[in-house]
């Protein structure tokens, strides 16, 4: 199949097996209530944009000119900011289990997006996959909201706030497509990180000096770093990987990834039981990525070619 793009897939399953594995690692990180979502906000974009900027000094350098540098700061507000603030801030208001339910919606934004930005043609092959897949997410999902109760002070306004957060990734990864190729994938997300890690700097300064540091945990502290390493500094490693290499309603159709990653973990900690129900979810879920990868409408995607 000359258009399945193995690194491609196996990055987006990696980063999103990592995302997986996020919302409840945020709401223990949350939990005591010394660190609020707008700091751990704070700590993941700051976090990444360190990262990212000490890569670049082992890395080819490149030269950014100001007008790409504009560009870059774009990017991050919609594809960094606006996004990983909404998620953050909209775990804390509602379940693990509703966040996972929430994001599974991305792939649909990203078909319509797609369609409307860049006439991108929409099979009915991968229409079929897209509510194949959504629909194994909702049962898995619903069949496991019984058991995920915990610390939701406002499900229906997190739930609204997350699904922006989708909005907000869709419209990058449709608007930023072609533009990710001129740069390398450091120089890309070094700018963009610390892009919105300064505008969000003077939003979160209050919360930043009220914080009773020496409160924090040694459980939580370990908690910030697997969002700001795992979850976000490795994982957009391989979500650019993925963009470079498919479409972007591929991409987002590996969201679904995320829901099966958190009822496996569920399970080996002893707080969930793999049931027939979830079972036909899985095959579900999966079956609707393959639709969506080998829909006849890919043959457009000869020109993306990875770097």
């Amino acid at each position: 199949m000359s258009d399945f793009k193995i690194k491609g897939h196996l990055a987006m399953m990696g980063a999103n097996v990592m995302w997986g594995l996020m919302a409840p690692i945020v709401k223990l990180v949350l939990a005591s209530g010394v660190i609020a979502p707008l700091l751990l906000v704070d700590f993941r974009m700051a976090g990444a944009a360190a990262l990212f900027w000490l890569t670049s000094i082992f890395m080819p350098k490149e030269h950014v000119p100001l007008k790409d540098i504009m560009l870059l700061f774009g990017a991050g507000m919609i594809g960094v900011l606006f996004n990983q603030g909404c998620f953050i801030v909209g775990v804390s208001l509602t379940t693990p289990s509703e966040a996972c339910l929430v994001t599974t919606t991305m792939p649909m934004w990203v078909m319509l997006l797609a369609w409307l930005i860049l006439r991108e043609p929409i099979s009915l092959k991968k229409a079929g996959g897209i509510i194949i897949g959504a629909s194994g997410a909702l049962i898995l999902m619903l069949g496991n909201a019984s058991s995920s109760d915990v610390g939701a002070s406002n499900p229906p306004l997190g739930d609204f706030i997350i699904l922006m957060a989708q909005l907000s990734y869709a419209l990058y990864l449709t608007l930023y497509r072609n533009f990710i190729r001129k740069y390398s994938l450091v120089t890309l997300m070094k700018w963009m990180f610390l892009s919105a890690s300064i505008v969000a700097l003077p939003v979160t300064s209050p919360v930043i000096s009220s914080t009773m540091w020496a409160d924090i945990t040694t459980t939580e502290w370990l908690g910030i770093a697997a969002v700001v390493i795992g979850a976000t500094y490795i994982a957009y490693i391989c979500i650019m990987i993925g963009q470079k290499n498919l479409r972007p309603t591929i991409v987002g159709m590996y969201n679904y990834v995320q829901p099966v990653v958190a009822t496996a973990v569920g399970i080996w900690l002893g707080l969930d039981s793999f049931t027939f129900l979830k079972g036909v979810a899985v095959v579900l879920i999966f079956s609707g990525v393959w639709l969506v990868t080998v829909s006849r409408s890919l043959a457009t995607d000869r020109g993306l070619k990875a770097s």
